[in-house]
Parts: structure tokens; sequence; C-alpha cells
């Protein structure tokens, strides 16, 4: 008679197979025990692991360069599965298709964990060596798996339950596996869907960039789920021919040949010639198949013309006049691009004066917007007029109302771009607010009066840290997630590599025709610059007053003020805010107080004048 709990089943079959070296098929669940017979026929002894291989840091490097954009996408999901898990004790992992740990999130709990299970990019999970484990066994067999407790092969992971997804790519080989791995008092029941979502997050994002320079035309049933992890996405040549089709859209058109080779004719009544004409007039059209049903579609990216070479540029110049000479700046620029040609909420992340607010105009442009681009100052909203100030107010909706009532900013941003600057001071009540907006695209005017569907692309940014404020509940994590659907942090000044090009950039529109020598360059960059660009423009802007027929020299620069002692330009973010801080707190006492003039000397906004007092005074 069999054990009646599926905890006594595991107990019973881990007496098997250490005692008898069985893994019993009455007991156990087919793909462990599928696992335990694969790792019994490799020759592993289930009570003598064999040391954990790892490789060397150059080995590991050269993996995550062959895997960089899965990587990439990875931890973009990694970031967002670890604040959805939520919890104590979790590790997030991304494996390359050998089971080669490429990187990992944790919390503090789980270190200790991590050391004693040499859970550690670098470390080889193949179920060859590590026996039967999420990581590994989902690499071999292709497969999603949940490992927990005794059910590894190894008792030495007998603590850790783990859940483990295969990502595939456009190809339909597997380009890495993510992971979840808990403490088993951790187990949460909807892991494993939360695991998968983020899965095909990520093959959705190699997906697109497979076909970044292709049509890519999105579709669903259901207009509600065109942009979202449920909607099929079909990449096309010019001449309909089809390149490549997500797993939902082969399971969305089942029974008709959505494979390379096939023609958009074969699988659509829809002539794809009128599908086109009506893209250029609308968001949105009716797809018919051949089979009967009918879809909601639009059409992600067109085919990029042919382009002839040209002369490679000194620099890249954004309409925005924002430089994106930096590797990493051009891939958040990228992405920033794809995001808004397919209107997904964009979070900017960046310290004050990187350059945030002219990243979301080019997202604007890229987007080709035909309505404005309105910008918003979260901070300086009042808590009593912000909802009427966003969403607009009928007449006589309070006391000082407009007469004859207001649009609000929304609705002045329709077919155009929201910038809600300064995300983290949103206040608290008027965060509900936007998260319906998120959710319908209506609004209606404080105080009565007609909603109103709106067309918006919204773009927040901020420089406050936003986890934190959901922890401590002065930001909803719902919120959160939504405008985090794609998020780029631009780095401090300091740490970009194209300092140079921005510099001269700055100055051919500060002083057209004013030049600055290589050396003075270099002393240039080695101030730390704790405002970034914006601290550059008035440097650059002090240093081309006097003297226009010759260029700046090292002189020039050597007579400005030093920098605070002390400082690097590799030193740490929190410590280069307490040093703006003081310096704002400084320069308002020696101007008596005035906030309007501390700014202004210092070049930047009020609110940073307020904040920065404001983190002065005592709780």
């Amino acid at each position: 008679m069999l054990p009646a709990t599926a905890d006594e089943r595991l107990s019973q079959a881990r007496i098997m197979l250490e005692r008898r070296g069985i893994a019993d098929a009455d007991l156990l669940a087919p793909p462990i025990r599928d696992s335990w017979t694969r790792c019994l026929a490799a020759g592993l002894d289930p009570e003598r692991p064999p040391p954990l291989a790892t490789v060397d840091d150059s080995t590991l490097r050269e993996a995550r360069d062959r895997s960089d954009l899965a990587l990439r996408l990875a931890r973009t999901e990694m970031k967002n599965l670890y604040h959805q898990v939520a919890g104590t004790n979790f590790m997030i992992a991304f494996a390359a298709p050998d089971a080669l740990l490429l990187d990992t999130i944790s919390d503090s709990s789980f270190s200790a964990t991590a050391r004693a299970t040499a859970i550690r990019p670098g470390s080889l999970w193949a179920e060859t060596r590590c026996g039967t484990n999420a990581l590994g066994t989902t690499a071999h067999q292709g497969q999603p798996i949940t490992v927990h407790g005794d059910e590894h092969f190894f008792n030495r992971y007998g603590t850790l339950t783990c859940t483990a997804v295969p990502v595939f790519g456009p190809d339909a080989s597997l380009a890495g596996v993510l992971d979840a791995s808990s403490d088993c008092r951790s187990r949460q029941q909807h892991t494993r869907a939360l695991v998968a979502m983020a899965a095909t997050q990520i093959e959705n994002g190699l997906f697109r960039e497979c076909h970044h320079a292709s049509m890519v035309i999105a579709f669903h049933s259901r207009g509600e789920y065109l942009h979202t992890l449920n909607a099929g996405l079909l990449a096309l040549d010019p001449d309909g021919a089809v390149l490549g089709a997500n797993p939902q859209a082969r399971f969305l058109l089942q029974g008709l040949p959505a494979l390379p080779g096939a023609h958009f004719a074969d699988l659509f009544h829809t002539r794809l010639g009128s599908f086109l004409d009506g893209a250029r007039t609308r968001e949105r059209q009716r797809l018919d198949d051949l089979v009967g049903s009918a879809f909601v579609a639009t059409i992600e990216t067109f085919p990029q013309p042919r382009r002839m070479p040209s002369p490679p540029r000194a620099s890249r110049v954004l309409p925005t006049d924002f430089i994106a000479d930096d590797r990493r700046v051009a891939e958040m620029v990228r992405r920033v691009e794809a995001a808004a040609a397919r209107k997904l909420p964009i979070l900017i992340r960046g310290e004050t004066g990187t350059g945030k607010e002219q990243l979301a105009r080019h997202a604007h442009l890229a987007g080709r917007r035909a309505g404005e681009f309105v910008p918003l100052n979260c901070a300086a909203l009042s808590d009593s007029l912000a909802e009427a100030e966003l969403f607009g107010h009928a007449d006589g909706a309070f006391t000082g109302a407009r007469r004859g009532g207001a649009p609000g900013l929304v609705v002045e941003a329709d077919g155009g771009t929201l910038f809600l600057d300064e995300i983290g001071d949103m206040p608290l009540p008027l965060q509900s607010v936007l998260l319906r907006l998120l959710d319908d695209w209506t609004v209606r005017p404080v105080g009565g009066g007609k909603r109103r569907t709106v067309d918006v692309q919204v773009v927040a940014a901020t420089n406050a840290d936003l986890e934190r404020a959901v922890t401590a509940g002065t930001f909803r994590a719902d919120l959160f997630y939504r405008l985090s659907a794609v998020e780029v942090t631009l780095p401090p000044l300091a740490e970009r590599r194209d300092f140079d090009a921005i510099v001269r950039h700055l100055l051919s529109e500060i002083a057209p025709g004013r030049s600055i020598t290589p050396t003075a360059l270099d002393r240039l960059a080695e101030r730390p610059w704790p405002g970034n660009v914006r601290e550059l423009r008035n440097v650059l802007s002090r240093l081309s007053l006097d003297e226009a027929d010759r260029p700046i020299d090292l002189d020039d620069v050597e007579s400005l003020p030093e920098p605070p002692t002390g400082l690097s330009r590799h030193q740490a973010p929190s410590c280069l805010r307490e040093t703006v801080q003081q310096r704002i707190r400084t320069v308002h006492c020696d101007l008596g107080g005035n906030i309007s003039e501390t700014a202004r000397r210092l070049g930047v906004s009020r609110n940073t004048i307020y904040r920065a007092l404001r983190a002065s005074m005592p709780d």
C-alpha cells in the first residue's frame, strides 16, 4: 500500500533511492522520476555528490558575452520578478543553455544559503554533475520544473525549493534558463506562473530584437491583450513572407502554416496591401484569418528602408540635443525608441542633471506622436488640486476653479506624451487615480462631465529610490510595476565614456566656434560632476565668457573653484548626493536664504533646493 501523503511518498522514494539505487515510478512525479533515472544512469551516487564545478572569471565573461542580449533582457525581468515574488530567503538566477549560472539577484537572508550551496555566478548546474535540480533539469529537458526539498537528487540541496523555466530564442533553440530559488519554508504556489511570465517577456524581447529590421505584427482576439504577453507576434519581410512567429502566434493561428517560408496570404483573408494602408491612419485594425478567427492587430515595427552608407559622424546627437556615444547610453536610447514605438510606459532613472527630460522628449519623437509633449513636475503638485490639474475640472468644481472649466494635462497630451517628472514625489491619493488611467485610458473632469478616451504615451522620471518608497508605503507597488514596463537608468556624467563628445556639443551650443584643448578636456573629466550635465553646461558657460578668439585651455580650467575635497569621479552616488546637498545648503546660506537665486546660481530646480533643505531638517 502506497503512503497516503506526497511527503510520505517522497520520503519512501528517497529511502529506495539511497538504499537500493531505484527511482520508484509509483512514488514520484514523472519529471522527477525521469531525472533521478538519468542521474543513476550517469553513475551519480545520491550520497556522494561530486564537488560543484565552477569556471574562472575569463570563461564567465565569455559566456556572458555569448548570451549578451538574453542576459540583458533577463536582468530586467529578474529585477521585476524579485519584487513580485517578495517574501524572504529568495534568489532569482539566469543560466546559459548549458546550465552555467550567469547572474543572480538575492535578498540578504538568502546569502548564507547561497554560500552553503555554492549558488553563485560561474557555477555549473548541469544535471549530469549536480543531479536533479531545477536549473540543470530544465536545461536538459527544455520544460519548466519545480524541484522541492528532497526531490533534489543530492540531499545537500534538500532545504531548497527551486522553480525554473526555459527561455527559447526566435529559432526555438534554448537561449537560457530562468530560476527562482527559496528556502523550502518560503515556497509560494504562484512562483512558477510568475517565472513563466518573465521567461515569456524575455523570449518576446529576443524575438523583437531578432526581427527589429522587419515588419512585426502584434495581434490577439481581444484588443485589451494587444500589448501584453498574450499577444501573438509575427515577423514579415517587405513582400509579406513569414520570417518568424512567437509561440503565442502559432497558438492563435493553429491549423495554419505560421512558419518561415509561408506568406501573409497563407494565413489571412485580409490583403497585405489593405492592411498596410490602414496602418497609416489608425493604430489598430481587424485581421481575419483563413479559418474564421478575427483578431485585433497593430504593426509594431515597419521594415527599415535600405540606406546608402554614409561617413561616420564624430558623435550621435539625438534631435533633442542628447549625446549618445556611450555604448550603454546608446543601448538605453534603442530600448526607449522600441518602447515608444509600442506605446509602452517608460521609466527613466538617473541623478539630477543627467538628461532625463531630453531622453523623454526623444521617446516622444521616436514614437512619432502627433500630439504635444506635456511635462508635469509631480513634486510641484498640490495635494488638493492635483487631480484637477491632471484630469481637468468642470466649471465651478471648486473654489478658484477656472471659469468654463479646464481640460487637464492628460487631455492636452492626447495623441502625444505625458512626461511625469519626479514621479516619486507624486501625492499618494493621485497615484491611485493615475493607475486607473493606465488601466482604461479614460478621463473624467473633477466636478462632473463626460468621460473621454485618450491616447497618451506615458514617460516617468525620477532620481528617487522607488523600491524603498514602495517598502515605506509612500509609493504604490502596482503603479511602480505599470510605469516601469521599460526601465532605463542614465549613468552619472562622471561615469560616461562620451564625456569629450558631450563637452564639444555643449560648447558648440553655448559659444559656436569656440574650441577646447585636449589637456583642458582631460582636466575637466577629472572633476566629480555631482550636478552632471547641467553642472557641466554652467561651467562651460563660465569658461567661454572671455576671449572668444582662442581655445579654452588648461589654465582656464584650473582657474575654476576646486571641487569639494576628497571627491573622486568614481565616488558612490549616496556620497555624491550628500555632497550636493551640503553644497546647496552652503550657497543657500550665503545668499541669505533666497531659494530662486540659489537655484539659478547652481543651475538646478527650486524643488531640488527644497528637497535638500528638507533633508537637513531633523525628524
